[in-house]
């Protein structure tokens, strides 16, 4: 059967399981776009920009467990999708991107729209590919969902020139995948699984430290299983919260920079760190020389670049988290510690990381506090980057299981509007809540457009003060509150911008109206936008400052009544 290089791209998508794609059509990338309407179990979703198509993939990805999708065109297309591949590469999220190329003979032309895009996105991506044969994309497409999907997930990215996508040629199905050089290791080696055992045994003041990697190899079973056979506290990293039931009693919060102070207290106390599917990054290990330096480690991680990368290690295992576990679970004894647990819970009275001023100015953790307890902690939470992003973490308790999605390691300011887009596709019964500041939220509010064309329920908390607060923060505390650059003077009437959209639109300057209009949100079948006018100059605590220690700590004075 003869088919275009375009036919084959849809044909190719579909086989690979794929049935959503977001993007915007271009000259390059067009002949693409004619083909979709002969594939109509290939939706296209169809965004504002090119980064919301990015970090709505993402989205995407992180909740349906498959590679998320996007297209774009070349030149500037291709290039507006950089911020969210980058940002799925520090995250481990599993990706296909698919761009279309000038012409094959004007490349290196300098042509209308030409990018080498596969040269650009080289150090961000897993793997990227110039297809110059139409013959080739089957197999292609198929390799790049592979790659994406195994090992440590991450983007691939797929270019195409513009005269491949119209070239006819005869369809084959590519047979299995094989990549000699790409063989993932899964199961980890036994006998560091046994060493692993010995010294979990042995530990009397052990922590687990879950990171991301217990989400994308839904180890949830297994990490619960090892945490209550042996009597484990069990601490999440920012992107492994989820992974483990923030209401057990064995959970003991996330650390580092703005993690619970208990929790950064308790790795600076422990004997033994058992490392799941995290890379150490330094959010978390500070200076890396001062990092937990009375414990061993054990360190399990599918990417073996990552283990001893940042910290030395004891015992490294390369291996899926979720195989590695079950290994480990079969031979570790039961085990009580107690006395340890009892002074993790004294941590917790000395360093009470969450509580709450009791005023009546309206707060930033009021907000997140108040949705907690109005959705019962069962929402899905996507989240931008900075103050907003802190607290969702702190004060939001998650109940389900992959349930808090946020830009990590990158950091990436705007994630929260089209990731959200794409978590509620991913699942269209999910109560999903996007978090934002006022500035976060005004880099990719375009996708409004999108949410509404759409007919997607999702709920915005714009956590309003009137600054960029953690760059505030910053200047508020290491330069003597010089505040150069950070004040919005301009924003727009938020709730004028949601009737704009046709959304329904909230403004809350009341303490005691928060849950009121949390509550009307959630009885609003559409979306929903709640301005929070919040205050302006509250601090997000506790507070490592970067590359120190859990001993430069700052934590929050506390000068009025407190709740928790």
């Amino acid at each position: 059967m003869e088919l275009t290089g375009a036919q084959i791209v849809c044909k190719s998508l579909l086989r690979e399981g794929c049935n959503v794609v977001f993007g915007i059509p271009g000259g390059a990338i067009l002949p693409l776009y004619q083909a979709l309407p002969e594939f109509t179990d290939l939706r296209h979703v169809l965004v504002r920009h090119e980064q919301g198509a990015s970090h709505a993939a993402d989205g995407y990805a992180r909740i349906s467990g498959k590679p998320g999708v996007a297209f774009a065109t070349s030149g500037p297309g291709a290039t507006n999708l950089v911020t969210g591949i980058a940002s799925a590469q520090m995250d481990s999220v599993p990706m296909v991107i698919i761009t279309g190329q000038v012409s094959s003979w004007t490349i290196g032309t300098d042509a209308f729209q030409e990018t080498d895009i596969t040269g650009i996105t080289l150090p961000i991506t897993k793997h990227n590919q110039l297809v110059m044969n139409a013959s080739d994309i089957s197999t292609a497409i198929s390799e790049a969902f592979y790659i994406a999907s195994t090992g440590r997930p991450g983007p691939v990215l797929v270019d195409i020139p513009r005269n491949v996508f119209l070239e006819k040629v005869e369809y084959k199905e590519p047979s299995s995948v094989d990549l000699p050089g790409y063989k993932p290791n899964l199961r980890g080696n036994k006998r560091q699984i046994a060493k692993a055992v010995s010294m979990i045994d042995e530990s009397e003041r052990p922590v687990i430290l879950a990171g991301h990697g217990v989400i994308i190899s839904q180890a949830y079973e297994e990490l619960k299983e090892l945490a209550e056979k042996s009597q484990i506290p069990v601490i999440t990293t920012l992107l492994g919260i989820g992974g483990f039931p923030s209401d057990h009693i064995l959970s003991t919060g996330w650390p580092g920079m703005h993690g619970m102070a208990y929790s950064s207290l308790a790795i600076e106390e422990a004997d033994l760190l058992i490392a799941l599917g995290m890379r150490f990054d330094d959010r978390i290990t500070g200076n890396p020389k001062k990092f937990s330096t009375n414990s061993r480690k054990i360190h399990v991680d599918v990417d073996p670049s990552e283990i001893g990368k940042n910290i030395a290690v004891d015992v490294p295992i390369v291996g899926d988290v979720r195989s590695v576990l079950q290994g480990i679970n079969k031979s570790v004894k039961p085990n009580v510690h107690k006395e340890w647990l009892d002074r993790i819970d004294v941590l917790r009275h000395e360093h009470p990381s969450l509580n709450i001023p009791d005023t009546d100015k309206l707060l930033g953790r009021h907000v997140i506090k108040d949705l907690s307890d109005v959705t019962d902690g069962r929402a899905t939470i996507v989240t931008g980057v900075g103050q907003h992003q802190m607290w969702a973490a702190q004060h939001y308790s998650f109940k389900n299981r992959c349930s808090f999605i946020s830009s990590g390691g990158s950091g990436t300011m705007g994630f929260e509007v089209p990731a959200a887009l794409g978590a509620q596709i991913a699942d269209p019964n999910a109560t999903v809540w996007s978090i934002a500041g006022d500035g976060g939220f005004q880099m990719t509010m375009s996708e409004l457009a999108t949410i509404v064309e759409n007919k997607l329920p999702i709920k915005f908390a714009i956590l309003n003060n009137g600054f960029l607060g953690m760059v505030r923060q910053w200047q508020e505390i290491f330069f003597e509150s010089s505040y150069v650059s950070t004040s919005y003077t301009g924003n727009p009437d938020f709730v004028k911008l949601a009737d704009a959209y046709g959304i329904k639109g909230i403004r809350v300057t009341d303490r005691s109206k928060v849950k009121i209009a949390i509550e009307e949100a959630m009885a609003h079948e559409g979306a929903v936008i709640i301005d929070f006018v919040v205050e302006k100059e509250e601090n997000v605590y506790p507070m490592i400052p970067s590359g120190m220690t859990v001993q430069d700590m700052i934590e929050e004075p506390i000068h009025e009544k407190v709740v928790t």
